[in-house]
């Protein structure tokens, strides 16, 4: 007895009470024309060298836990030896998330964004010859807002694995720890009849010559250095 409800008719009634069906195209394809104006604005900005410090941020309206001053910054980077670079040398993909982060950002604050820097591994960016990205830009004072981050988390094991890297001291205990694990797995009596002190220390003494001279040969040849050289060093082997 009663009709059915078609709610593909009833969200046209609902639509052309407010808006005029003649224009409904027109105004539709304005705002994709728009969209797509803000994308390529943004990635040639994040293209664009810039040397900003600022943005015109409305302090009111920024998220306090997505703050961080550069010390902090500086710090996790040494840690998990990362690098914190600006955006034009990342040679990783920016999902589309990040843009609308961007978009979204920029119109609550009503400003244009420029200066963005990342957090991310050494191979994800092109860096010249001498596993989670953060896209951050500069909101003055040597504070920056992180605007995204992407990507998977970091092995658990990051940052004791990359301790050894921080400093030339510390890559004497790594060099010392394994010279002992070798000079332990020498079996007993290979280099005399009896294992004395002595001759542990004469095995252990040749372990760290070896083991010493393969860093150096590695960290020269492959021109790598410390956690605390690289962590905003754009040079591959600074």
């Amino acid at each position: 007895m009663f009709p059915k409800t078609n709610i593909e008719e009833k969200l046209n009634q609902l639509r052309n009470r407010k808006i005029d069906p003649a224009t409904w195209r027109s105004q539709v394809m304005t705002i994709f024309d728009q969209q797509h104006a803000d994308t390529t604005r943004i990635l040639q900005t994040l293209e664009t060298v810039c040397d900003t410090n600022t943005n015109d941020f409305n302090i009111d309206a920024l998220a306090t836990d997505r703050i961080y001053h550069i010390q902090q910054i500086k710090k996790i980077c040494i840690d998990y030896r990362l690098r914190f670079l600006d955006y034009t040398y990342f040679k990783g993909e920016l999902p589309y998330e990040a843009i609308t982060a961007i978009k979204s950002l920029e119109k609550t604050h009503q400003t244009t964004l420029s200066g963005y820097k990342i957090i991310a591994p050494s191979k994800l960016f092109k860096l010249e010859n001498a596993d989670d990205p953060l896209l951050f830009v500069p909101i003055g004072n040597d504070y920056y807002y992180l605007i995204h981050k992407w990507g998977e988390d970091l092995h658990p094991f990051r940052k004791m694995m990359m301790w050894f890297f921080k400093s030339f001291e510390n890559l004497v205990v790594l060099t010392v720890l394994v010279s002992l694990l070798l000079t332990f797995l020498v079996p007993d009596g290979l280099l005399s009849k009896e294992t004395t002190i002595s001759t542990q220390a004469m095995v252990f003494l040749f372990m760290f010559k070896a083991v010493g001279a393969i860093v150096i040969f590695y960290g020269f040849a492959l021109g790598k250095n410390f956690n605390t050289a690289i962590w905003d060093s754009t040079y591959f082997n600074a």
